[in-house]
């Protein structure tokens, strides 16, 4: 490999403090510096928001949406979406009805709920990443398609009959803290150090950035991306356990429109639905910042319409305003004039001397 390869100029010296300016001044940094104010405003504002028993509630709220877009992140990075993920949420949730209506034993059946999803991500994976088709056909499909099957394995009734240990310790705390909150960090942490700190996390951002360079570089595209839908299943059956147990109610009918709620708060944290950028950081501020402007508008008896309108007016300026910032910057960049050390001079006098 030659040394003036663009994948070695970006660890030389000139450009590491332009990198770590642009990612100080960054999307990143400003949507954590928005929702940090957001909370203090919120808290000093709105009555009961800064409790400790709201922040439980908000919890609750925002750990399906989060654990979705942790794979969902990584999913659009890479170039592709999944719109099938309330979808699989509902499934697996009528499937734990089902199995326990059979008698089965709970920890078998969440445990089964895990391997569900799994199966129904491998299905999208399959027809995305192995068959090539366009991934937001294939998951607008399986949307309606999972959706239908939850419906076929339950129809409009509910199972709600699961015992308190499991769902008193869902939505339970110690002190101020839920109980859900570490394991809920510590997979925000695993998908952080997968993304950020290892080869494959390179491969995503690579495989976002151009898919046939990556390719060529021996990146295994087709395998990333299957397992991609695999992760983003296994974790919707996951949510569709917890769904259950919070609300002690499987219905075909759970989660239902809760993508939009992960696409706004994934594209609010700065990733870019075109691929090849995006950071878990962003994503985490993202869905804390939607969540908690959700829960402040509840707490101000908003209507529940309302609400659906923020999310979705989120959803056009997070796609909108990155795109805009990015024409001003290139637009900024073309006027500005070329630095001294970038002006051609001419050789030296003693240089221009032809040999005898």
């Amino acid at each position: 490999m030659s040394t003036d390869t663009p994948l070695r100029t970006a660890d030389t010296a000139p450009t590491a403090p332009v990198t770590r300016t642009r990612r100080t001044l960054g999307w990143d940094a400003a949507i954590i510096a928005v929702t940090l104010a957001f909370l203090v405003v919120a808290s000093l504002g709105v009555e009961h928001f800064g409790t400790a028993r709201n922040f439980g509630f908000l919890v609750l709220d925002l750990a399906p949406i989060l654990l979705l877009a942790l794979p969902m992140t990584l999913i659009i990075i890479t170039g592709d979406i999944d719109l099938s993920v309330a979808s699989m949420v509902g499934l697996t949730s009528s499937a734990i009805g089902v199995m326990w209506d059979a008698r089965l034993p709970l920890e078998t059946i969440l445990v089964l709920a895990v391997v569900l999803g799994a199966i129904l991500g491998a299905v999208n994976g399959f027809f995305v990443a192995v068959l090539g088709l366009p991934a937001l056909a294939v998951t607008i499909g399986t949307l309606a398609l999972y959706r239908g099957l939850s419906y076929v394995l339950l129809g409009d009734s509910a199972v709600a009959t699961f015992p308190r240990s499991f769902t008193g310790w869902t939505i339970g705390s110690v002190g101020w803290i839920p109980n859900i909150l570490p394991g809920l960090l510590l997979l925000v942490a695993v998908f952080a150090v997968v993304l950020h700190a290892t080869p494959a996390g390179r491969a995503i951002y690579a495989i976002g950035a151009n898919v046939t360079a990556a390719a060529y570089a021996g990146i295994r595209v087709m395998r990333t991306r299957f397992l991609l839908f695999v992760t983003s299943g296994a974790v919707a059956g996951l949510v569709g356990a917890f769904w259950t147990m919070r609300f002690s109610s499987a219905r075909a009918d759970n989660a239902f429109g809760l993508e939009l709620t992960v696409v706004a708060a994934v594209l609010l944290g700065g990733v870019s639905i075109f691929g090849g950028k995006g950071s878990l950081p962003g994503v985490f501020a993202g869905v804390v910042l939607l969540m908690s402007l959700q829960n402040a508008l509840r707490l101000e008896r908003i209507s529940t319409e309302a609400l659906t309108v923020v999310t979705g007016s989120l959803l056009i300026i997070s796609v909108l305003l990155p795109n805009v910032l990015a024409r001003v910057r290139t637009a900024l960049r073309r006027r500005r004039p070329p630095e001294p050390d970038q002006i051609p001079t001419a050789a030296p006098a003693a240089q221009r001397k032809e040999s005898p």
